[in-house]
């Protein structure tokens, strides 16, 4: 079973959100600031966590970045539409995908599954045609899930690692930022696009000595990006 933390200061919304999941078969947490969200994920073993942007005491940016020093437990954040700064930020921070309210139940629900997926086949079971991939210093492993650059482990979340592997696994081939997003959210683009750009420069932060500078993942202009080959 998995467990879901929702964090959100309007009790009407999280009580809307345990409907919403709970004919799921989900285990469910509830906190109503920041505060509370970080000392539930300290003690309690989650899968996913929904949380609200605009919080008293700790908002939902601030508790993402602390998660993110220890945990690379999935994130949704909930947003409202006049928060699209706070939707960058939060994915900068280390974010996987944003709802934006009121809620679309289904849309909701898709992504939920969507992020608990993928958390599972990074931490669970190795696929059956797991492989080791390596591009100069990077070298993932798809069966026990892991990346090392120059022999440093780097710690990737789920949305990360699965960009990574698909550059990876064509080395050279460019991908628009459709192309990406289609393939690693597995769901239509309809203008989400920007996202995939927020994770690709949180992962030049984490795989390359000079990020404005990278040796990797280069972005060709117009086109999309592409693991550099021979490095």
């Amino acid at each position: 079973m998995y467990n879901i933390l929702i964090c959100d200061d309007d009790a009407d919304i999280r009580a809307a959100l345990k409907i919403y999941l709970s004919g799921e078969g989900y285990g469910l947490f509830e906190a109503e600031n920041g505060a509370e969200a970080l000392e539930i994920a300290a003690r309690e073993p989650l899968h996913l966590i929904l949380l609200d942007v605009m919080m008293p005491r700790m908002d939902g940016i601030t508790v993402t970045a602390r998660l993110r020093q220890s945990s690379n437990v999935p994130i949704i954040l909930l947003t409202a539409k006049s928060e699209d700064s706070d939707k960058v930020l939060g994915l900068n921070v280390g974010a996987d995908d944003y709802v934006t309210k009121p809620f679309n139940p289904v849309e909701l629900l898709a992504r939920v599954r969507s992020q608990l997926r993928r958390y599972a086949q990074l931490g669970g079971m190795p696929d059956a045609g797991g492989h080791r991939l390596q591009v100069g210093g990077v070298c993932l492993d798809d069966e026990t899930k892991t990346v090392t650059v120059d022999g440093t482990p780097i710690a990737l979340t789920p949305i990360e690692y699965n960009i990574l592997r698909l550059l990876m696994q064509n080395p050279g081939r460019v991908y628009s930022s459709t192309q990406i997003y289609e393939l690693v959210w597995n769901e239509p683009a309809l203008g989400s696009e920007s996202a995939v750009a927020v994770h690709i420069r949180h992962l030049r932060e984490k795989i390359e000595i000079d990020p404005s500078q990278p040796r990797y993942l280069k972005v060709v202009w117009g086109l999309g990006y592409k693991m550099e080959k021979g490095v």
